[in-house]
């Protein structure tokens, strides 16, 4: 008739009684890794509007979103031509249609590698922060056990004093009261 829980066998519980125990999770909502998610979830959506924008103005086209996209291409294709056995031809740059939109494209994959290695930087220094926290709480409670200690062996040192004088005196024959 009476049910005992697997886990405390010395407490009893009525038959037909079902407690229900919820354990909460203690500890810090992780507010800062899901801000980081957060801003690489924005990252993509931020990236697609540098890259229309870049698109549209001349002056994102021609200096920022041009160059890199043609380096790109040169290089892309500088190196297919090694692979294929062609050392001295001559590569064709992009028509600037094209060019734009690589480098738009480009452009945007850079913000958004850029955004993904701050985010990871930001969370190695806030674990590294949390880290050396922690250390310093061990160091102090280390330092503070280790005081402890000191003041336990001067306690016992003195104890075993005020032994060995209670010895001396009771095999001397005299006791504590007697001269």
């Amino acid at each position: 008739s009476d049910v005992t829980e697997p886990h405390h066998p010395w407490k009893k519980r009525a038959a037909g009684v079902r407690r229900c125990s919820v354990k909460m999770v203690v500890g810090a909502f992780p507010i800062a890794k899901l801000l980081v998610l957060g801003i690489r979830q924005l990252s993509k959506p931020i990236a697609n509007r540098i890259k229309a924008a870049a698109r549209t103005s001349e002056f994102f086209k021609t200096y920022v979103c041009l160059p890199p996209a043609q380096m790109y291409h040169w290089v892309e294709m500088r190196t297919k031509m090694r692979i294929m056995g062609f050392h001295g031809a001559t590569i064709k740059p992009l028509n600037e249609e094209a060019a734009a939109e690589l480098g738009a494209e480009l452009l945007g994959e850079a913000i958004i590698f850029t955004i993904g290695g701050a985010c990871l930087v930001a969370e190695y220094t806030r674990q590294s922060i949390n880290s050396k926290k922690k250390e310093e709480e061990l160091n102090g409670q280390l330092a503070a056990l280790h005081e402890q200690i000191t003041e336990l062996s001067l306690t016992t040192e003195t104890l075993d004093a005020r032994l060995r004088e209670v010895n001396r005196l009771l095999l001397n024959g005299g006791g504590p009261g007697k001269k």
